[in-house]
């Protein structure tokens, strides 16, 4: 059993005995993600801690999504309680890489494509440059924000 899938597993109990209900909801519904997740096509499959680490990512961004959904409805007591369990489940993502620590890591993966390349990427190769920055990254940023730092790297 993947270790994130087991700690998730661990944590959910002692929320439920702890009678933390909203603890309790958020690690649920990411256990129920997970479980989808791994019995989702032909075969039924274990799935790595990477692989949970993007289910329990997408999570997050769904919770974030809905949240803002909320807000905007004029319903502050659900939007909470989205926010709440968004920072529940982005306690098991791995701390999230800094502004600076982003563009130095653009900075560098443009730099060796340049070389690759023989020439400056642009525009055109920004298919290339977020490949290359998503494998790096790993989970530590969030989409919109690498392709936003990419988009002004290569301008």
């Amino acid at each position: 059993m993947a270790e994130l899938k087991a700690r998730l597993q661990a944590d959910l109990t002692v929320a439920i005995k702890n009678r933390e209900t909203v603890r309790a909801g958020a690690l649920r519904m990411a256990l129920a993600a997970v479980t989808t997740e791994e019995v989702a096509g032909k075969t039924a499959r274990e799935l790595s801690d990477d692989e949970v680490l993007k289910v329990i990512t997408r999570e997050v961004k769904k919770r974030k999504e809905a949240a803002e959904a909320f807000a905007g409805a004029g319903r502050a007591e659900q939007a909470e309680l989205e926010r709440t369990e968004s920072a529940v489940l982005e306690a098991y993502l791995p701390a999230q890489l800094s502004d600076d620590e982003l563009a130095s890591l653009v900075d560098g993966v443009v730099a060796r494509l340049a070389d690759e390349l023989g020439e400056r990427p642009g525009q055109r190769q920004m298919g290339q440059v977020m490949k290359a920055v998503n494998a790096e990254v790993a989970g530590r940023a969030e989409g919109g924000r690498v392709a936003a730092v990419v988009r002004a790297k290569l301008a």
